[in-house]
């Protein structure tokens, strides 16, 4: 999972994490900003286990608020925008994060005095703020809507609004596997690649200007490469993750590249 800002920023960048703050707009007026020593003071603060951690691929523990604590006046019809401060900026409709069907999404709050494992050799940590889940295959959530080194959080119109572009046919049935690739795209390529210009990540490259991969991968080369990057080309400083199938099933990776064999037909000028 890796990964823009929009006029948000990190202030503990080069100030150490007990600068740290997270900017909450909601489009109710000025943005909350939360500082970290405010957000480790709240009495909803929680100590929560989390198994499989997507981001340290390991069982974590972490201090944590209930994300919907944070989202007063958000309904399930609103959408959110979480943006990192590496450029990833992931996607989640208001009804996941309050869905009560066993799925919780929280706010995973790094304490300057206890601070979290590095990513990797030479690599930051996840924090200073996480969305962590529990019971995260309730409501079927997927890797890439677990951003961390979150740096603002915003609500906005959903995709299809603000990105014409990357709509499919309108005439299409509602069961079509192009339709379901469609979101298939958002919930899982939206946070790294634009499609036709579109889009608010920088990480990856666009998927369909000036070429889209399924007109020059392979089909059986393209799923493996989906499933594991390293396995087509190996690129040791490549950040495309892979996507196991219980991340992403046979059955949405049919209809990912449906829909984007069906975009490489719609072509649109960024």
């Amino acid at each position: 999972m890796r990964r823009v800002l929009f006029g948000f920023c990190l202030g503990w960048l080069g100030l150490g994490a007990s600068a740290a703050e997270l900017k909450i707009d909601l489009g109710q007026g000025a943005p909350q900003t939360y500082q970290t020593a405010q957000l480790i003071a709240r009495q909803d603060l929680r100590t929560i286990d989390i198994p499989s951690d997507v981001a340290y691929k390991r069982s974590m523990h972490y201090r944590a608020i209930p994300l919907r604590a944070l989202l007063n006046g958000i309904g399930p019809e609103d959408h959110l925008q979480f943006v990192a401060s590496d450029g990833f900026a992931a996607e989640i409709p208001a009804s996941l994060l309050l869905d009560e069907r066993g799925s919780e999404a929280w706010l995973a709050v790094e304490s300057p005095t206890q601070p979290w494992p590095a990513l990797g050799p030479g690599k930051p940590s996840a924090g200073p703020f996480y969305i962590v889940w529990t019971h995260p295959q309730a409501a079927h959530i997927g890797q890439e809507q677990w951003p961390y080194q979150v740096a603002s959080i915003r609500k906005l119109a959903d995709v299809s609004q603000r990105f014409p572009a990357m709509r499919p046919d309108s005439a299409l049935p509602a069961d079509s596997p192009i339709r379901r690739g469609y979101a298939v795209f958002q919930r899982t390529c939206l946070a790294c690649h634009t499609l036709n210009g579109s889009g608010d990540a920088k990480l990856g490259p666009d998927l369909n200007i000036p070429h889209n991969p399924t007109e020059y991968i392979r089909a059986d080369l393209l799923r493996a490469y989906v499933r594991d990057p390293q396995s087509l080309r190996h690129w040791p400083e490549a950040k495309m993750p892979g996507f196991s199938r219980d991340s992403l099933s046979d059955q949405d990776l049919d209809d990912l590249l449906a829909y984007l064999r069906h975009m490489a037909g719609r072509k649109a000028a960024p």
